[in-house]
């Protein structure tokens, strides 16, 4: 399943792309206070490539970029906040929120978490490695992810969610570099962000398909939230 949970199936999926779109849109507004030029912003090239990527459409990137370098005189009040607790049997989980209300977002993640455990924070942040994560797929034939790893400062990789992809981790100060470094191994990257990776994965082999289904069914409910950004969770793939 890997550190970042994502809903499954195709159906799931194509339902999801506006609500993809919009936390695209968030991630650029962030990273484009820091500038709306991608060329001097390393983290609004990332997020603006990835939204390239799931052709997200360009009035809606270009505005996302002059709303969040506040060229268009309206206040971008984003705050990320992370949540931490267990879904349902003790699978530890952070939440990565970014929301213009926190007054709003909190009590509804307690809701959210009422089928598992709200924790407080640094409850179950000690059980992950912040890390940078990029997922990427072989663009020249024979193109070997290990090679690829070590020539591009990576410090780890496993299979990545799309088919055929692999999932480089990073220091978090080192994601630009190594997403810079990695096409010049023959890779082409599709997504590239700070995230979480558990410590302790739990085996889904350890849970029952009951369990599992209870865990999948909670993880679903909090994704859904629209103020969730991402959701990283401790169960082995």
């Amino acid at each position: 399943m890997g550190a970042q949970w994502k809903a499954k199936g195709k159906e799931l999926a194509a339902n999801a792309k506006g609500k993809l779109f919009g936390r695209l849109a968030k991630d650029i507004m962030i990273a484009a206070r820091s500038g709306a030029d991608p060329t001097s912003n390393a983290r609004l090239r990332l997020v603006v490539e990835q939204a390239r990527k799931v052709s997200m459409p360009k009035d809606t990137l270009d505005r996302a970029i002059k709303k969040g370098a506040g060229l268009t005189g309206d206040a971008v009040n984003f705050e990320r906040v992370i949540y931490e607790g267990f879904a349902p049997h003790l699978v530890a989980v952070m939440v990565e929120c970014l929301t213009d209300n926190v007054n709003r977002t909190a009590p509804e993640m307690r809701v959210l978490f009422r089928k598992g455990q709200l924790g407080t924070s640094g409850s179950v942040a000690w059980d992950f490695d912040h890390v940078g994560m990029i997922e990427a797929e072989p663009a020249v034939a024979g193109a070997d992810a290990e090679v690829a790893a070590i020539e591009a400062g990576a410090q780890d990789l496993e299979p990545g969610e799309e088919v055929g992809s692999t999932l480089f981790y990073t220091d978090p100060a080192d994601l630009d570099l190594v997403s810079r470094a990695l096409p010049a191994q023959g890779f082409s990257v599709l997504t590239a962000k700070l995230g979480y990776k558990p410590k302790n994965p739990v085996n889904p082999a350890s849970l029952s398909a009951e369990q599992l289904e209870e865990v999948e069914t909670f993880l679903a409910a909090v994704d859904g939230n629209d103020d969730v950004q991402n959701v990283f969770v401790a169960l082995s793939g």
